[in-house]
């Protein structure tokens, strides 16, 4: 009788590695390692030796980033998505991409079960199992640090290391780092270790080296940097004038986003689950094209579109941070993102300098902004009557009155 299958999404360190094996001895069961290429970098190094040596009878190491870029990051942006007003959802949004191809793989393998390392009181635990729920079902999901035999077995990383070593599982067995870090093409989230004191200061010069993508405002250049991002319908498709694919956007503002010391967010949020967390956050070409995108609304989107639109921004945001993107309320509220970006179309040119990103033009054929209505001198168009004013005022003015005159009489 053939084994059970089980599809594990595997990183590659201590953690992953040990529940690879631990799998494979618990449920006697052949497990398949899955890796999304979603902008890891170096982390790739070695994965598939290292997972078949841990036990591994398959490896998938999927380049996701094209897809990551189009399909996840630019329709998020569109939304103006920013969770507590201050985090891009660059983990949140790598989540579902992550799941969806895990559930491909045990659909095409004819895996029984899905597998991650998720810790129990994450958000991503909640983030892989409602999406591979949304997309499959009927897929069983094993979640080991939410197993109390697999706590009892490893309640701490002394024991995980011992069990590696024991088990000729080749992981670096050394010292905790002071921080987690997970990274991908959107940005570097730093969490736990010291982070976890909230008066700790990551921005401090004997600090510097926590962060990989971006230098320190205070290092940047001295010089301003200019740079113009093309929209259509949305989507930035130039930097300065050399048409790019998604991916090749998200590199280049990274790049440069990264010199000028841009888009680090230090926050305390909550996590679904019910706790508040510590976060510290690298996202600079994500900074980039949303202030650009924000600009470039500013001409070409109507007034009352923008105001319902941004009427859902925390519904989408936390719709993605809690693991709903496959969710049938979040594919309504994209529909309706998707009509409000069919004129967001034009150039945006902003100034890189420091940590800041300061406008320096907008332009779009299809503007809204008429100059000759919105100017101070005689309006050549007759569009705007200034004496209609007054009726306006005084409509808007009644219920105030009213009120006002309701509590001079309680008085």
């Amino acid at each position: 009788m053939p084994k059970e299958k089980i599809v594990l999404a595997y990183s590659g360190g201590l953690d992953t590695s040990v529940i690879l094996k631990w799998l494979k001895e618990t449920y006697d069961a052949e497990i398949i390692a899955f890796t999304a290429d979603i902008g890891q970098k170096e982390e790739l190094d070695g994965l598939e030796e290292k997972a078949l040596a841990t036990g591994a009878s398959k490896v998938y190491i999927d380049d996701l980033r094209d897809e990551f870029a189009s399909d996840f990051i630019y329709p998020m942006f569109q939304s103006g998505a920013l969770y507590e007003g201050q985090y891009l959802l660059g983990t949140s949004i790598a989540r579902p991409l992550i799941a969806k191809r895990m559930v491909d793989i045990a659909i095409a393998e004819g895996a029984t079960a899905i597998a991650h390392g998720a810790t129990g009181k994450g958000n991503d635990q909640v983030r892989f199992e409602l999406n591979a729920a949304a997309l499959s079902p009927s897929i069983k999901v094993i979640a080991p640090w939410r197993l109390e035999e697999f706590r009892n077995q490893f309640p701490g990383r002394a024991e995980m290391i011992a069990y590696a070593e024991a088990n000729g599982i080749p992981v670096q067995a050394s010292a905790a780092k002071p921080y987690s870090m997970d990274r991908n093409l959107l940005h570097i989230s730093y969490e736990s270790g010291v982070l976890e004191d909230p008066w700790f200061d990551p921005s401090a010069p004997e600090n510097k080296g926590m962060f990989l993508l971006s230098n320190a405002p205070e290092d940047a250049p001295d010089q301003p940097e200019y740079l113009e991002l093309e929209f259509l319908k949305g989507d930035c498709v130039a930097l300065n004038g050399e048409p790019l694919s998604p991916l090749q956007v998200m590199e280049k503002l990274n790049e440069l986003g990264g010199k000028h010391g841009i888009g680090r967010v230090d926050m305390v949020e909550n996590r679904f689950v019910g706790m508040k967390s510590r976060g510290v956050y690298e996202t600079p070409g994500g900074t980039i094209l949303f202030t650009a995108h924000r600009k470039m609304e500013s001409i070409t989107m109507d007034r009352e579109v923008m105001n319902l639109r941004d009427s859902l921004i925390t519904r989408y945001s936390t719709l993605v941070y809690n693991g709903f993107w496959f969710a049938p309320e979040r594919l309504a509220l994209q529909a309706l993102v998707k009509e409000s970006q069919k004129n967001v179309t034009g150039t945006v040119r902003v100034k890189l300098y420091k940590g800041n990103i300061i406008g320096a033009g907008v332009k779009s054929p299809v503007s809204l902004y008429n100059p000759e209505i919105a100017t101070m001198e005689a309006d050549p168009t007759q569009a705007y009557d200034q004496g209609d004013a007054t009726g306006f005022i005084r409509l808007n003015a009644l219920r105030l009155k009213v009120s006002a005159g309701v509590a001079e009489s309680d008085k």
